[in-house]
């Protein structure tokens, strides 16, 4: 199987829909002309042409209202926004507008719209352009969360959403945007709520989320040289959450570990790990413990930022200290 990267995945699996659906178009900030400031769509507007790949000004809130009523009215379209720290500039549009048409319709309109973005710190992008936000929609009935941790999941978790009637938030982690992984050259979608067990373990589950799956199978490998069996479990959507493989995991292992990029209060890491204690509680030998960003603005300088998120060391070390029984709670 060829190997290819996150962001050619990306833009092959936008080409294949807009070739497929005449109806799909991409929106947003220098996505035409200079293909992203990651190059992501790169070579996209050349073969659909600027009406199907529409550079807008820098008007967050009024290319996100016309994506949402250009999606209640006929087309498929995928804003693209250029980075994740802007979702501030959308949420009306996006939370109010998008995320309840249908429901507030009687179910007589649909919003089959895709926001495809980015998260992730240790880019040395600083406060403002180093977020990761996703708890922020994930909290919003009516809209959907996929989190791509690979060029696999993105070609198939793309595809998906394109085809999804409901609105569909892509985060993708700009550090990999260059990692390669296998993607078949065949068409295939990923469905939403199935997680992936990418790696299989008896004596403790770790539960990674977009890059932190990266994370978490590295310290997978360290803690297997000292004898340590972990199972590292891919969500791939965090809405919806394949709530019944991470029990199933949860109760096979008996301890616990979610690893996510999100600042750690009132994010992922403590949806994920409050399921689990309750409907797990009685199979734990000790409470899951929650990894995520420390609670502070991303600091630009490296030898700061990279203390902010979890490591492969600091997720074995803890996993060490779950396995001999010592009692951690989260920083």
């Amino acid at each position: 199987m060829r190997e290819i990267t996150l962001s050619q995945a990306v833009n092959e699996a936008l080409a294949e829909e807009m070739r497929r659906d005449e109806t799909v178009f991409i929106i947003g900030e220098d996505v035409a002309e200079a293909g992203t400031p990651f190059k992501v769509l790169s070579g996209l507007v050349e073969e659909f042409g600027t009406g199907r790949v529409v550079d807008t000004p820098i008007a967050e809130p009024g290319f996100m209202g016309l994506a949402v009523g250009a999606a209640m009215t006929g087309t498929r379209p995928v804003v693209d926004l250029m980075f994740g720290d802007f979702i501030y500039l959308v949420m009306d549009q996006l939370c109010n507008q998008a995320a309840k048409t249908h429901y507030m319709s009687g179910g007589k309109l649909n919003v089959p719209l895709v926001l495809r973005t980015n998260l992730g710190a240790t880019r040395r992008s600083a406060a403002q352009h180093s977020q990761s936000l996703h708890a922020l929609v994930a909290h919003i009935p009516g809209l959907k969360v996929a989190l791509p941790s690979s060029a696999y999941e993105a070609t198939g978790l793309m595809k998906t959403a394109i085809r999804d009637n409901n609105p569909v938030v892509i985060f993708e982690d700009k550090l990999m945007y260059n990692d390669k992984a296998p993607v078949p050259e065949e068409e295939f979608l990923i469905p939403f709520g199935e997680a992936n067990i990418k790696r299989e373990g008896s004596d403790i589950t770790l539960i990674g989320t977009s890059s932190m799956v990266q994370v978490c199978e590295a310290a997978a490998d360290i803690l297997e040289k000292e004898g340590i069996s972990a199972e590292v479990i891919d969500p791939r959507t965090i809405v919806p959450l394949d709530e019944e493989a991470l029990l199933k995991s949860a109760k096979k292992t008996s301890r616990v570990i979610v690893v996510d990029e999100g600042h750690q209060s009132y994010g992922i890491t403590g949806e994920i790990a409050g399921r689990i204690n309750e409907k797990a509680f009685y199979h734990l030998d000790a409470p899951v413990l929650r990894m995520g960003a420390m609670d502070v603005p991303v600091p630009f300088t490296p030898a700061l930022e990279d203390l902010t998120v979890p490591t492969p060391e600091t997720v074995a070390e803890n996993a060490r200290r779950l396995m001999s029984g010592e009692m951690i709670h989260a920083a």
